[in-house]
């Protein structure tokens, strides 16, 4: 399904824009990022489930440091991803696409031979959509937490944010590269703290394992950072004056501050989904809250 996703955008036509059919081309890359989302989201879930299956109940401390880490490497990996991607694209937008490719074709044998097909237990009724959002109270409201964090992020990271810094007139007007990597070291960085909060983070502040106490702590936290940035920008003249390096430098801290804040947020969101998910049901348990997620990221970026 991803490499249909990916393969799907060499057939991209620039005339679709240069003609006014732009309709076309946000159907087209919608279809196309439609393809490579959902298997992308079944690789996670999958990740979610296998380290439910494999962990001890009794073991929550190391429940939550394999999630943890598993998250975020994969977050990391993204980034790099994000600095690969904007590299090649000052190349060639073929050639982009092509290194996704490869890089896809080079995992598959690595799941193909290294997984064990006993994972996972079958069902013998089929799930019906009733059973689907009849979830535990645990599992609805941590849903809902989700649907909240990752809607207000995208909502000015996603869309605004990588605008705001390639718009020459309004922004800082920085090159396609300096954006990527940006963004890569962002999504790096966010990566390996959420890998390492439980033993760096929360361990030293005896908040390991966490419990929904330690998130809404640091949910609180993490309005900060967005408050900073929103003082800086409201009551002072260094946005409306075009202040450049002072643009950038409050626009970066911010950035770091809100990184730290959110990484170990979603650390601990990632960690009491897979413990409140029952072991008969956790890959629908996982799978609706990543569903919520899914929903919080949409409505954030519309």
């Amino acid at each position: 399904m991803q490499l249909c996703g990916i393969g799907m955008l060499f057939g991209w036509q620039d005339s679709w824009a240069a003609n006014g059919q732009v309709v076309t081309g946000i159907v087209f890359v919608t279809a196309a990022q439609m393809l490579c989302g959902i298997a992308k989201d079944l690789t996670k879930l999958g990740g979610k489930t296998v380290t439910k299956l494999v962990t001890p109940d009794e073991k929550e401390s190391r429940l939550f440091k394999v999630v943890s880490f598993i998250t975020g490497f994969k977050n990391s990996m993204k980034g790099i991803g994000y600095f690969i991607g904007a590299a090649a694209l000052t190349f060639n937008y073929y050639f982009a696409l092509g290194i996704l490719l490869l890089l896809v074709l080079a995992a598959m044998p690595w799941a193909a031979v290294g997984l064990s097909n006993q994972l996972g237990r079958a069902r013998k009724e089929n799930i019906t959509l009733r059973a689907l959002f009849r979830q535990a109270y645990n599992v609805n409201v941590l849903s809902m937490a989700r649907f909240f964090l990752f809607g207000s992020r995208d909502m000015w990271f996603e869309v605004p944010l990588p605008f705001f810094l390639r718009d020459a007139v309004h922004g800082l007007g920085w090159q396609r590269v300096a954006v990527g990597a940006v963004l890569a070291g962002f999504i790096i960085l966010y990566g390996q703290v959420q890998s390492w909060t439980p033993q760096l983070v929360l361990q030293p502040l005896r908040q390991s394992p966490a419990n929904k106490y330690v998130e809404l702590l640091w949910n609180g936290l993490l309005c900060f950072a967005p408050a900073y940035m929103a003082v800086m920008l409201l009551g002072t003249p260094i946005f409306v004056n075009r202040q450049l390096p002072a643009m950038a430098g409050v626009l970066l801290s911010g950035l770091l501050l809100y990184c730290v804040l959110f990484a170990v947020n979603s650390s601990v969101h990632s960690y009491l989904i897979v413990k409140y998910a029952d072991g008969n049901k956790v890959a629908m348990n996982v799978g609706f809250y990543y569903m919520a997620n899914a929903l919080g990221r949409l409505t954030g970026t519309l």
